[in-house]
This record gives C-alpha cells, structure tokens and sequence, in this order.
C-alpha cells in the first residue's frame, strides 16, 4: 500500500493506495495549521480505513512548487516515515497532479496554484503520446502576466480564487476546468508515485528535496 501526502499549498491532501483502489482520500483547506493538522488527520484516515502504518509499504510526496513552511511540513513526515521503515519514497511535482487529472486535448494545458502575495505559479503542459507533458520551466506572476504570456486558445486547471476564476471564464479563448476538476487530488499523487515505484525510479529519501520559488518567480529547488 502506497500512502501520498500532499502539503504544496493552504490545500491538503492524504491517500492510501494499492495499485487497484483508493482505499481513503481526504482534502482539507488549512489556514497555515498544516504541522497540527496533517499527523492527526493522517491516523483518521489510517483508522477509517482499517489500515496502519505497518501496511504502508511505500510513500508518495508532492515536491512543489509551494509554500516554503507548507512544503516543509509535508517532507519532513514523509522523510521521517521513509528513514525510520526503510521504505521507498517518490516525490512528484505538485503541477504534475493537477494536469494529470484533465482530459486530454490538442490545446496547451496552464496548471495553476496559488504562489502569495496576488501571485500564481503555473506550468504549461501539452499532450505528448496520450499523456500530458511539461513544457519549460515554472513560472510565476500576477494573474494578468500569466494570461499574457500564454497562448490561446488553452485551458486552464488548478487553485484560482473567486475573482480569479470569473476574470478567466469572461475569456472566450480559455477553457476554465471546473472547480471539480480544479481539486488537486492525492490519489492522483497516489497513483503517479505507486507507477514510477512499480517500475523502481524512486528518490533519495534523504536527498529529496522541494521546489520554491523566489518572489521574482524563479524556479530553484
């Protein structure tokens, strides 16, 4: 059984997952109470599903970008339960799990979270052999600097505020993903890691580390 842990941003998300299904799955929005909440909510869902960290043969991390203090949490318990078991650990980007749960389409994919400070960090993805493929580097800025540098038409997924989304939804060019498919789901963080694990591409657990970005919007791990 893989366990995935994804602290990235204000959203959270935990998941247990065996290669056939998704035994549990919780989301939650926190208000910068991630080092309280994430290891009481990790037992919750351990207990509901009848399972424990014993059964946890594997372990899947979102990396970012994120939040420094966010980011941190999250590693820190994935690093302490891979180093103390011994157990495989496999860090996937955080846009990487947005864009993996939008259907494909011949138009660029923008997978966007929230970066502080009336910013948004944001990928571009196309879709290469039936899956969605990262092109360039993360990149961050004001909601109007990214719609301008972007091209159209393309989509749009991921954490935007109110006003952010019905600014986009007014572009004709933009196909805004719902709020539904906007959800940054750990199971799909489950189900990347559990198949780069199947195939043995694991990370260091020692060695693995986040990827921030500064206020300028450089990329830097």
């Amino acid at each position: 059984m893989l366990l995935a842990v994804d602290t990235s941003t204000a959203f959270v998300g935990l998941a247990l997952y065996d290669g056939e299904r998704v035994l549990g799955e919780m989301t939650w929005t926190t208000n910068r109470h991630h080092t309280s909440e994430l290891s009481p909510a990790l037992s919750g869902l351990l207990s509901r599903c009848g399972a424990s960290m014993a059964s946890v043969n594997a372990l899947g991390v979102a990396i970012g970008p994120g939040s420094f203090t966010s980011l941190r949490v999250g590693l820190s318990l994935v690093k302490g339960i891979a180093l103390a078991r011994n157990i495989p650990v496999v860090g996937i980007s955080t846009l990487d799990i947005i864009a993996t749960a939008q259907p494909l389409t011949r138009h660029p994919l923008a997978a966007v979270i929230q970066a502080g400070r009336t910013r948004v960090a944001y990928g571009v993805y196309r879709s290469v052999r039936k899956r969605w493929q990262a092109q360039g580097p993360v990149r961050s800025g004001s909601l109007d600097e990214m719609l301008a540098e972007l091209e159209s038409p393309i989509h749009i997924a991921g954490e935007l505020t109110s006003d952010e989304r019905q600014k986009v939804s007014k572009i004709k060019t933009v196909h805004l993903a719902s709020p539904a498919l906007s959800v940054r789901r750990p199971a799909v963080l489950a189900e990347l890691a559990w198949g780069r694990w199947q195939k043995n591409d694991v990370d260091d657990a020692a060695s693995l580390a986040p990827i921030y970005l500064h206020v300028a919007g450089t990329p830097i791990q």
